[in-house]
Formats: structure tokens, C-alpha cells, sequence
């Protein structure tokens, strides 16, 4: 946790956050711009972001991209505000380097989120590729399921949420599959990549979210959803109790 204070005391490295936060995925030249120093000067602070795991990168071709990770900053307000139902977690160095093939190793994610989980890689597999454990931890959807590659997740009343198509999976490492919301203003189908990789006592998780036809605002729509749905799926695998981090207002709808 002391990496990521340290890592916001210095007013240079919350604009690069801010940068981020408004256009997600720049270039070490498109941050360099924001600040008034020289490109090895934004490397160092980008360098003290990424290990305190506020940000993520992922190497397209010649270009570094880097992504905002609210993650440690969620775990860092979920510490003081909700101990009883959120360990308080520090993990520091979120480095993405996974070598991924063919289209996608070629194309720049739209979202990337990473955490840290207390399990093992077979729970961590089961738990993303069983339909049946969608109802242990989704934040909205309360069940799922399974017909050949395609997996649908339906609200309490019945009513689809979203489905999925299983495209390509390496055992217990990766998984990448669409994602098809089925609400309204949900968007166009896109696609989405889990990547598993064990880290000792935990497992990092990682989900890269490609071709979204909108913008991605961090706290709300997709970046908000994918923060409650790691949420449940960390707090699930790790206690043992079924846990769903819906808002209020999704509660009540």
C-alpha cells in the first residue's frame, strides 16, 4: 500500500494519471506532452506508476501503451470503507508482458485491469470457464448457461444480461471470447482476453477488453463493471462466500 501513496504524492505522476484517466492507452510520446520534461524524466515516473501497480502496459509492434489500473486504488478505499467484506490487499509491480498470438498480439486493447488473487491457477480456471460459478460472484447477472462455445448470463427475473463465445483457449492460461451485452446501450459485440498466470501464493489476473465502439470512462460502464466483477470474483475465491458488488440503483432495478 505504501508504494501506491508514494507513488500519488508527486504532482507530476497524477497528471500522468489524470492524462490516463481522460485517454486510456498512450504512448510515452503522447505522455511526454503532458508534462514539461524530458522523455527519460516521464519514463522514471511512469516507472513508479506501473510498479506500484496504478498502471499496466502492453508492447504493440514498436509502441508501449499504458493503461490506467484503478485496482489498488479501489482496494485502497475498500480497506477503511468496507473491512468486513474486502481484505486489504497491497500488490506493487502489475507488469502485462504476456506474449499473446495472432490478431490480438497485433492490436492495442480498448481496457486492461489487472489483480492479484489468493488461489491457485486450476480455481482460477474453473472459476472463468464454469458457467455454473457466474452465480457465486457476477455483480448483476444470477446465473449462466452453457450451450457448445456459447454461454449465456441472465438477470434474477429471467431476462439475458449478456453472452459469450468461446474463440480460443490454452488451458488454464488464457481464454478469449466475445462479449455480447444484450442491455440497452450496451454496445456491439467486442472481445475480451483473460490471461492467468501464477504468482506464487496468487494468481495474477489479467483482462484485456478489445474493439469497444465507445469510449471507456474509468468508474463508470464497462471499467466500472469490470471492477465489480474482480471484485466478486477476488472477495468469492478467496473467502469461500458468495459475494456481488452491485450499486445500489442495479439492485433496485
Amino acid at each position: 500500500m505504501d508504494s501506491v501513496f508514494k507513488a500519488l504524492a508527486d504532482p507530476a505522476r497524477r497528471t500522468l494519471l489524470d492524462s490516463l484517466r481522460d485517454t486510456d492507452g498512450q504512448t510515452l510520446q503522447q505522455l511526454q506532452g503532458q508534462l514539461d520534461m524530458t522523455r527519460f524524466g516521464v519514463m522514471k515516473h511512469l516507472s513508479v506508476l506501473e510498479e506500484a501497480g496504478l498502471i499496466t502496459t502492453k508492447k504493440v509492434g514498436r509502441f508501449k501503451h499504458h493503461y490506467l489500473n484503478a485496482v489498488p486504488l479501489q482496494q485502497a478505499i475498500d480497506r477503511w470503507i468496507e473491512p468486513l467484506l474486502v481484505k486489504p490487499v497491497a500488490r506493487a509491480v502489475l507488469d502485462l508482458k504476456s506474449q499473446l498470438e495472432g490478431e490480438t498480439a497485433m492490436s492495442k486493447p480498448d481496457f486492461v485491469m489487472q489483480t492479484y488473487i489468493k488461489t491457485t491457477q486450476d480455481r482460477l480456471w474453473d472459476a472463468l470457464s464454469d458457467e455454473a460459478n457466474v452465480a457465486h460472484y457476477h455483480f448483476m447477472a444470477s446465473h449462466a448457461t452453457r450451450d457448445g462455445d456459447k454461454t449465456v448470463m441472465y438477470l434474477p427475473d429471467g431476462t439475458p444480461l449478456m453472452s459469450n463465445v468461446l474463440l480460443h483457449s490454452d488451458p488454464k492460461s488464457r481464454i478469449e471470447c466475445t462479449f455480447e451485452p444484450h442491455w440497452e446501450g450496451g454496445g456491439d459485440p467486442s472481445r475480451v482476453v483473460y490471461l492467468i498466470e501464477p504468482e506464487g501464493d496468487f494468481v495474477r489476473l489479467t483482462v484485456e477488453h478489445y474493439d469497444l465502439t465507445f469510449p471507456v470512462v474509468p468508474g463508470e460502464g464497462v471499467a466500472d463493471g469490470w471492477n465489480r466483477w474482480s471484485a466478486g470474483l477476488k472477495t468469492w475465491l478467496e473467502t469461500g462466500a458468495d459475494a456481488h458488488f452491485g450499486s445500489a440503483a442495479m439492485a433496485e432495478g
